[in-house]
């Protein structure tokens, strides 16, 4: 009996596969020019303001089937619009161009909650109940947000008209004469990009439900600390001192720190 299961075993045909062997390449590295430039100009997104909102909705879930208890709640948030509508402007000196002082920027979006929950079946299978809670609002924005920082650059469009004189009489207008001169200026468009959203949520029964009871409602009290960028392209000359900046976000989790530096004992006082 032995004998025949090892001669099915050595009857067992392989499964080879088509494979192709790989030519070895030759790798140089490239030479390259290098030009000397001081203050080079690149246009490039600039980062404007980045503020963090706080946003307060309160919204009614309802459940079914009905539920006994909340398992998980997870949460996300999509952007539907950030939008900088500009309110109070200063001359560039020596330009037509103006900076934006202070701007109303809109927001919109929606929270998506993803919510786990256990129904009154005694070994029934999790609920899944996906909900999404719609919020808009606006805050005021003032620029430079720092000194010697960025501000939002429009160039305001110009209409211009002139008119004549009748050449005859000198007496009136000439309404089928006109000259006119109208100067559209195209600017890149203040936008928003989505940084952090940080949520305290409280998720509770409208009715208090009894032990092992159910509920049909879920009602939730959110506040929403939602993180954005505002960033306008603009041309900017590089120098030197350019820094890297990162935001401070705070949260419940601590910033890193340096360990505590642990002296030795001194050998003396040891037992």
């Amino acid at each position: 009996m032995s004998d025949q299961l090892d001669n099915q075993v050595n009857q067992v045909e392989p499964c080879p596969v088509t494979s192709t062997e790989q030519i070895p390449l030759t790798s140089e590295i490239t030479q390259v020019v290098v030009t000397p430039v001081t203050t080079p100009t690149i246009k490039v997104p600039v980062v404007l303001a980045e503020p963090t909102l706080q946003i307060v909705v309160e919204a009614d879930i309802p459940l079914s089937p009905a539920a006994t208890e909340i398992k998980r709640v997870k949460k996300n948030v999509f952007l539907n619009q950030v939008k900088l509508v500009p309110v109070a402007f200063a001359r560039i000196a020596g330009t037509d161009f103006f900076r934006v002082t202070r701007a109303k920027l809109f927001v919109a979006g929606h929270i998506r909650k993803n919510i786990e929950y256990a129904s009154a079946a005694c070994n029934g299978a999790l609920q899944d109940r996906i909900a999404d809670v719609d919020f808009s609002g606006f805050t005021d924005l003032t620029f430079p947000q720092t000194v010697g920082g960025p501000s939002p650059i429009l160039g305001i469009s110009e209409f211009a008209e002139a008119n004549f004189l009748n050449e005859t009489t000198q007496m009136d207008a000439r309404l089928d004469k006109a000259f006119f001169q109208n100067l559209v200026k195209y600017n890149e468009q203040p936008f928003g990009e989505l940084v952090a959203a940080n949520f305290f949520e409280l998720d509770f029964s409208p009715v208090m439900a009894a032990p092992e009871g159910t509920f049909d409602t879920l009602r939730e009290k959110i506040v929403l600390e939602l993180t954005v960028k505002v960033l306008q392209v603009q041309q900017i000359r590089l120098g030197a001192g350019s820094t890297v900046i990162t935001p401070v976000l705070t949260g419940l989790t601590p910033p890193a720190v340096d360990p505590p530096v642990i002296h030795p004992t001194n050998p003396s006082n040891s037992c």
